[in-house]
């Protein structure tokens, strides 16, 4: 993409143009984690009724069609901030705002709570190291690494994902060659459905859940103005990594449910300490692979993903700052890296506040959970929202597919989602948007009614 295309905008190309489509696939992985199901698999295997492939296919589905949405939006507005900016210019300044503000719920919150699922991992395998002393850790070795600039964030995203990958390649291949030894439960399709515990409240619920492991996809759109091929390689990317995700994400999760010692305990009881993945691995009788996934999860979210997610928390400071929705000095970029470099230390600064918070309390990490996955599918269904009112309503689209068939069914899938999520994470959700909205009146009666760059105040 060519720095004109910003121009028309209102946008100069600032950030650096350096990735492409092989480190934008990396990122997304890199973000979502391809072993991140090792963390939530208990929860997810309990609230899905023992079917946790079904509750990981039915996200897979949901989120291909919220991948369709980003593409088609970032042929219209190749810009970085994602959903803030789409639904900005085409519902309009105020949608974005809110949109903005919903995704801040995700965005902000994410690293907070990989770092302290990384923390509390690290501080089981290493009592004498309190969380917050890891928390702090992490979040020092991921600011440094971003701020010496994307290229090298990219590269350092390529050594993780190799190392994750080939600790997901060994639990498979003992997890396979124990299953055909006998051990485990043997070959079965109830991981995929079970007419004795199916009901769709019941996947749909753990789809609530499971969602959290893709969530990243996302932010590879953020990197819409430092990536080379512009708008259609982000486009490839975000479906390459969620396809590449997805398949790993439903393969592992088979392996660890035909594992399982106690199946109906673990319905029963649910996960509460995390551990049943990691349970899953020591039934196949190699003593040292539960401690290897254990230590990869550690490792995978405490650096590797939180190390994204702050590009992407970043990116969204940065665009909505630029455009004075937030304070200007977000919108500083570095001229020496090329990188929003007091963004990047805002993030780094509240991820360290509200995980060291969150580890004083028992239900920090369900509270984080709850809030970050709320927050993605609300914006989710606002960037659905986004393509038919761009295509169909303003542009008068004759694609009907793309721009009417496919959102609508996005909307409906992630609405159901919503509906049948815990009641609490309603709830917070609610709240977190009604205080979006009353900042919105006070910014609005205080003459600063929210305005992107090359638009009025009316559109």
């Amino acid at each position: 993409m060519s720095d004109d295309v910003l121009g028309r905008f209102g946008y100069q190309q600032e950030l650096r143009r350096g990735v492409g489509l092989a480190d934008l696939v990396f990122y997304g992985l890199i973000f979502m984690v391809p072993i991140a199901p090792f963390a939530i698999f208990g929860t997810v295997f309990a609230a899905s009724g023992g079917m946790p492939v079904l509750a990981y296919a039915v996200g897979l589905v949901a989120l291909l069609l919220t991948a369709a949405s980003y593409t088609q939006m970032l042929r219209a507005f190749p810009l970085a901030g994602s959903v803030y900016s789409y639904a900005g210019r085409s519902i309009g300044a105020s949608a974005g705002f809110l949109t903005g503000w919903a995704i801040f719920l995700d965005y902000i919150l994410v690293p907070s709570l990989l770092y302290l699922i990384a923390a509390t991992a690290m501080h089981a395998a290493v009592p004498s190291i309190p969380v917050w002393l890891w928390l702090i850790g992490f979040v020092l070795a991921n600011t440094l690494i971003n701020l010496r600039g994307i290229r090298m964030t990219a590269l350092f995203t390529k050594v993780m994902i190799v190392g994750e990958l080939i600790v997901l390649a060994v639990f498979l291949g003992i997890g396979i060659w124990a299953l055909a030894d006998g051990r485990g439960h043997g070959w079965s399709l109830t991981p995929l459905f079970n007419s004795e515990t199916f009901t769709w409240p019941i996947i749909l619920g753990a789809v609530s859940v499971a969602v959290l492991s893709f969530l990243g996809f996302d932010g590879i759109s953020m990197l819409a103005e430092e990536a080379r091929g512009g708008a259609a390689q982000v486009g490839k990317a975000i479906k390459l990594a969620l396809i590449l995700a997805g398949v790993l994400f439903i393969v592992q999760v088979w392996v660890a449910s035909l594992l399982v010692a106690d199946p109906a305990a673990l319905l029963a009881a649910g996960d509460p300490d995390g551990t049943a993945f990691y349970d899953a691995a020591a039934q196949t009788g190699v003593s040292w692979l539960a401690d290897l996934t254990s230590t990869a999860t550690a490792i995978a979210w405490g650096l590797a993903d939180t190390l994204v997610a702050q590009v992407a928390v970043s990116r969204l400071l940065y665009a909505m700052a630029r455009d004075r929705q937030l304070p200007r000095f977000l919108a500083t970029v570095s001229m020496k890296r090329g990188v929003p470099a007091n963004a990047t230390l805002l993030v780094a600064a509240l991820s360290t506040v509200v995980g060291v918070w969150m580890s004083t309390r028992a239900d920090g990490i369900g509270l984080l959970v709850g809030l970050v996955n709320m927050g993605a599918m609300v914006a989710f269904v606002v960037l659905h929202l986004s393509v038919i009112v761009h295509y169909l309503i303003r542009n008068r689209s004759g694609n009907l597919l793309a721009h009417l068939v496919l959102p609508l069914a996005g909307i409906g899938v992630l609405v159901m989602v919503i509906v049948n999520a815990g009641v609490w994470a309603q709830a917070l959700g609610a709240v977190w948007l009604i205080l979006g909205v009353v900042a919105l009146i006070g910014m609005t009666l205080a003459g600063r009614s929210p305005t992107l760059a090359g638009m009025s105040r009316a559109e």
